[in-house]
C-alpha cells in the first residue's frame, strides 16, 4: 500500500438543542452558504470536508444530529466512534445553554470523556438580544474544561476556527498515542510496520475518491502512513 493511499479521517459530532444553528454551521463550513430558513434535522445528517493540518491531509466527517428528544434513540447510535465533539448553544436561547451539560453527558456515555470537545456560543450577530451572559458562557466552558468559541454562522465568523482546532487536537493526541502503542518491529522496516497495521485493522468495505482506507481497532482512525514513517526519522 502506497503512502498516499492512507489519510487521517476524523468523525465529529455536532450536538445541542434544536434551532441553535448546528445544521447551518456545518453547511457554512462545508459548502460555504447560509440559509435563513430553519429546517429541522430528522435524525442525523452528514457532510465532509478535506482540510490540511500541519501538512497532513485530513478528512473531517461532520455529523449533524437532531436536537429534539424524540430522536434520542436514533442520534445516540451515531455518537459512537466519534473522535471529536462540538457542544452548541444559541446566545438568544437560554434553554439551549442550560442543556449543554446534559448534551456532554450523552456524548461521554457513547464516546468516553477523552475526545476533544469545544463549546460553541452561536448567533453572536444577535448579541444585542442575548439572554446568556458572556460571563456565564465562559464559566460553563471552564467547568466543562473545554475551549469556548463565539461564532456567527450567518456572518461566517469563527466557524472554521472550531473545526480546525478540533482537528489539531485530535492529531496531537494521535501522535502521542501511536508512539506509545506501536510495537518494536525491528530493522526500521516500514513494510513490516504497515503489515502490522493491516493485520490489526478492521477492513473497510468502501472506497472514497479512489482511495482505500484501513481502520485501526483502537481508535477508528484512518492513518496516513507518512505520520508513521516519521517515527523512524
Amino acid at each position: 500500500m502506497r503512502e498516499e493511499d492512507l489519510e487521517i479521517s476524523i468523525k465529529v459530532v455536532v450536538v445541542g438543542n434544536g434551532a441553535v444553528g448546528k445544521s447551518s454551521m456545518i453547511q457554512r463550513y462545508c459548502k460555504g452558504y447560509f440559509s435563513k430558513e430553519y429546517k429541522k434535522t430528522i435524525g442525523v445528517d452528514f457532510l465532509e470536508k478535506m482540510i490540511s493540518v500541519n501538512g497532513e491531509d485530513v478528512r473531517l466527517m461532520l455529523w449533524d444530529t437532531a436536537g429534539q428528544e424524540e430522536f434520542d434513540a436514533i442520534t445516540k447510535a451515531y455518537y459512537r466512534g466519534a473522535q471529536a465533539c462540538v457542544l452548541t448553544f444559541s446566545v438568544v436561547d437560554y434553554a439551549s445553554y442550560a442543556a449543554i451539560v446534559r448534551w456532554k453527558e450523552k456524548v461521554v456515555v457513547e464516546c468516553g470523556a477523552n475526545i476533544p470537545m469545544v463549546l460553541v456560543q452561536n448567533k453572536m450577530d444577535l448579541i444585542e438580544s442575548a439572554v446568556v451572559r458572556q460571563e456565564d458562557a465562559e464559566n460553563l466552558a471552564k467547568s466543562l474544561r473545554v475551549n469556548l468559541y463565539c461564532t456567527s454562522v450567518k456572518e461566517n465568523v469563527g466557524v472554521s476556527d472550531v473545526f480546525e482546532y478540533l482537528a489539531k487536537c485530535y492529531i496531537q493526541s494521535l501522535s502521542s498515542t501511536q508512539v506509545e502503542a506501536l510495537p518494536q518491529i525491528g530493522n526500521n522496516d516500514k513494510n513490516n510496520l504497515l503489515g502490522h497495521l493491516k493485520s490489526h485493522a478492521i477492513p473497510l468495505e468502501n472506497w472514497v475518491n479512489g482511495k482505500t482506507f484501513i481502520f485501526l481497532e483502537e481508535n477508528g482512525l484512518k492513518l496516513k502512513s507518512k505520520a508513521l514513517y516519521k517515527l523512524f526519522d
